[in-house]
């Protein structure tokens, strides 16, 4: 899977620490929720469509403000 769009609540310690990712394939789309930096938790959601992935990303970032899109 790569990388389509990433984005960070701009927490920088482990514990406050959350992303969001959308990737693919190329025929795939899946949201990826993740909780605690890189050795934390994640969730990871299966899409039909790219759509569907923007607006289920979408819902889980807005538990928070201040979310940043990182460069891919």
């Amino acid at each position: 899977m790569v990388v389509e769009e990433h984005w960070w609540n701009g927490v920088n310690n482990p514990r406050g620490r959350r992303d969001v990712y959308i990737c693919t394939d190329g025929s795939q789309w899946q949201v990826q929720a993740q909780i605690g930096g890189a050795s934390g938790r994640s969730k990871i959601q299966q899409c039909p469509s790219r759509g569907s992935a923007s607006i289920l990303a979408g819902a889980w970032r807005a538990s928070g403000s201040g979310w940043r899109a990182m460069p891919r």
